[in-house]
């Protein structure tokens, strides 16, 4: 008997060690507050250098654990999304172009087993709070239905923060069921992610998925905090800002809750932003027409954002923070966005026998200490009319449709890419290419395009003009049509 409690204490201790973590610690399976802002600028939170933005409660969680400088997601919100909750490359599943609109049926392939599902596995309570957008159209893409115990918060990506709605279409729902209620949408979720801290117990580990819309468009904030940066000439820019800080508040209440609770010392903090934040008014949203507007979203040096594979759309403002177990410093490791499935089922003790084969790579000793990360490739994204890959430091855009292009850039020499290298070292664009294309290779067909040319080829009542601006002349469908053959059944197609 001894013997055997000899053993299993030896092997706790090495599982201990493999995570990083103190034995003590590994008794316990940590509660995981993971928090994603949604086209949050690298450069609009204090501890990434802003100045005109205050964002104290986000910084001081910064200034007591990780602050990753290299923390990579997809360019954009719904393929940033799937790779969070599968571990796995946006391409292999077809969600690796543009979001899913709020028209579209389609949704992420409800083979692909889920982190929630996984930590369910291991005993975890798992709630979602904020919002989702991969699935909406059929309730069988919805959260509650891929391991989410509690939903609470919106489906689709984009809605007002008032009515919570988008083209008059309700979009917030609480387990399943619409909710109409008064409030600004930021404000609803933090108070709902209080409410559920507060009815957590100690004896059982939760998972909470906190999805804040802010500060995505429409760029819309309570009069209260907008009137907080009057110092700020540009009124885009001041509304922003009073998003980002609303935001920034509400963390600050979470983080309160926690610490009220008990349950801070065993709370894993993670927070980033779903891509960068934006910078061409294509990518901001449909509900506004941003084309006259200047969008207020600041990278800092990274070049462009939101929808590009450059940094600036896919290098973002993330920390992670956890007293006593993550040390509190600046990580220049790689971590991308499907490294967070495989590295928190770790610490969970949660088994992934049940996934598809992940991308994903445990890198909580990147997190937790700076040790050299495992991951020494990003793959930025793959698609029919681009792709983009880096590894070590070398990054290579490919721009496949007419007229072609090829961008190559060592980011350690120069990381907000500026020197385009890709004539003076054609070796290793053909390497980096051959790369590219071995992935296409393994890729799903983007469900995005396949929607799109569906809508944009159907039949439908044709755009004519006219002499007299009067429009087209109509007639009955009906009536018979005129064929080579004759009078002939009518020529539509049904």
């Amino acid at each position: 008997m001894k013997t055997t409690k000899y053993i299993t204490a030896i092997l706790a201790a090495a599982l201990s060690s493999s995570l990083g973590l103190t034995a003590s610690a590994a008794e316990k399976q940590p509660n995981i507050v993971h928090i994603v802002a949604d086209d949050l600028g690298w450069k609009d939170v204090g501890f990434n250098g802003a100045t005109d933005i205050k964002t104290p409660n986000i910084d001081a969680l910064a200034a007591g654990g990780a602050k990753f400088t290299q923390f990579y997601v997809q360019s954009m919100c719904t393929p940033t999304r799937a790779a969070l909750m599968t571990g796995r490359y946006p391409f292999r599943y077809g969600l690796q172009t543009i979001v899913i609109p709020g028209p579209a049926g389609y949704g992420l392939d409800p083979s692909e087993y889920l982190m929630p599902q996984t930590l369910k596995d291991a005993g975890y309570a798992t709630a979602i709070i904020g919002k989702w957008h991969l699935g909406h159209a059929d309730i069988k893409y919805w959260p509650r239905q891929r391991g989410f115990d509690y939903q609470y918060g919106a489906m689709i990506g984009e809605l007002d923060y008032y009515t919570h709605s988008d083209a008059g279409v309700l979009d917030w729902f609480r387990d399943n069921k619409p909710v109409k209620e008064k409030g600004y949408t930021t404000q609803l979720i933090g108070a709902d992610a209080v409410k559920y801290i507060n009815a957590q117990s100690a004896g059982k580990p939760f998972y909470l998925y906190l999805t804040f819309n802010a500060p995505h468009t429409p760029y819309q904030a309570p009069q209260e905090y907008v009137d907080r940066y009057q110092h700020i000439a540009d009124p885009t820019r001041r509304t922003y800002a009073g998003m980002v800080t609303c935001l920034d508040d509400e963390i600050g209440k979470v983080v309160a809750a926690l610490d009220k609770k008990g349950l801070r010392d065993n709370t894993l903090i993670l927070f980033h932003s779903d891509n960068g934040g934006t910078k061409n008014a294509m990518f901001a949203g449909q509900m506004a027409d941003l084309s006259k507007t200047k969008i207020p979203c600041d990278n800092g040096p990274y070049r462009d954002g939101k929808g590009s594979l450059f940094e600036g759309g896919c290098r973002v403002a993330a920390l992670a923070n956890w007293p006593g177990r993550i040390k509190a410093q600046t990580v220049d490791g790689l971590i991308h966005a499907v490294d967070i499935y495989p590295t928190l089922a770790a610490l969970a003790g949660a088994p992934t026998a049940k996934c598809k084969p992940l991308d994903g790579v445990n890198v909580w000793d990147t997190i937790a200490a700076g040790a050299p990360s495992p991951r020494t490739e990003v793959v930025y994204n793959v698609e029919p009319f681009r792709g983009a890959v880096r590894q070590g430091d070398w990054k290579l855009i490919w721009r496949s449709l007419i007229p072609t292009s090829v961008d190559l850039y060592n980011l350690a020499e120069d990381p907000y890419e500026q020197n385009n290298l890709a004539a003076a070292h054609s070796d290793k664009v053909a390497a980096l290419q051959a790369r590219i294309e071995a992935l296409g290779q393994e890729a799903a067909k983007p469900l995005a395009l396949m929607y799109v040319f569906k809508v944009g080829l159907a039949h439908g009542k044709p755009a004519m003009g006219s002499v007299d601006g009067k429009g087209a002349v109509t007639v009955n469908a009906d009536d018979p049509s005129i064929t080579d053959e004759g009078i002939g059944s009518r020529d539509i197609i049904h």
